[in-house]
């Protein structure tokens, strides 16, 4: 058994969207310490050029692409301009996504085409459309790998009214399943983490009430940025290759291990 290089991802090339920050930036990181070409794109240009500025500072690769893959044009627009540049892409994160709070009654529609078109609908069109790339990069021996970001609020009811989000990330963990039921045969393995409470400008509650939000967690924390590069790195790499399908929750214990869910409240 070799286990030596069970996580690395030397020479492999990937792709993660809304990589400029938050989750997306915390598994660039961890993609490029294991040795992986990294591009992230992002709807902001100036963010996205310096994240990758500062990811490529140590001696990694990364490099920006901007884009707003909120549409199918655009989603088109980014595979089109990696594959202008690659001609295999080993690793694709689904990453890029948005959130709309609002009470039952005020709720808009503006709110549910939003956050369904790019948390449901990009990762589909984007995964289709660098379909090409991610073939020529996989084999048997090596699969390509295809990892949406879902959430827990996906997964266990959610206190907070957004009714959207928790419809598209709920969506979005039944969507892996058929896309790795249809894709394993092209050795393409298609997973998905769902994340907890995690410092980012879409999580404010975790960013700016740590503590608070930690009192509600079993493991008593909020999580790092080590937890999420470690478990994108798990599926990303060797180690992750008989995971198909499957979507890794990474919340501390809030979906599974929280006795009879005494912490949620419905307001």
């Amino acid at each position: 058994m070799n286990t030596q290089d069970l996580f690395s991802l030397k020479g492999r090339v990937a792709l993660i969207t809304g990589g400029s920050r938050g989750i997306g930036k915390m598994i660039a990181e961890g993609f490029i310490a294991q040795g992986a070409k990294v591009y992230i794109s992002a709807r902001k240009a100036l963010a996205c050029n310096q994240t990758a500025k500062e990811l490529s500072s140590d001696g990694g690769t990364c490099i920006s692409i901007p884009m707003n893959v909120a549409s199918v044009a655009g989603a088109k627009e980014l595979a089109a301009a990696v594959m202008a540049r690659e001609s295999r892409v080993d690793i694709l994160v689904n990453n890029a996504g948005a959130a709309w709070g609002a009470g039952f009654d005020e709720f808009p529609e503006e709110g549910w085409d939003k956050v369904l078109d790019l948390n449901a609908k990009t990762p589909f069109f984007l995964t289709q459309a660098l379909a090409p790339a991610l073939r020529e990069a996989a084999s048997a021996a090596r699969p390509a790998k295809v990892i949406n970001i879902a959430s827990i609020d996906g997964i266990y009811l959610t206190h907070r009214e957004t009714y959207s989000y928790v419809t598209s990330k709920a969506g979005l963990i039944q969507l892996t399943r058929l896309m790795a039921a249809r894709l394993v045969k092209d050795h393409i393995h298609v997973s998905a983490i769902a994340p907890g409470a995690f410092k980012s400008d879409m999580n404010k509650e975790a960013r700016d009430h740590a503590e608070e939000v930690a009192r509600h967690i079993p493991a008593r924390r909020v999580g790092s940025d080590e937890d999420m590069a470690g478990a994108a790195i798990f599926l990303a790499s060797r180690a992750g290759d008989y995971v198909i399908g499957s979507t890794l929750t990474v919340d501390g214990g809030v979906a599974f291990a929280s006795p009879a869910m005494r912490d949620l409240q419905l307001e």
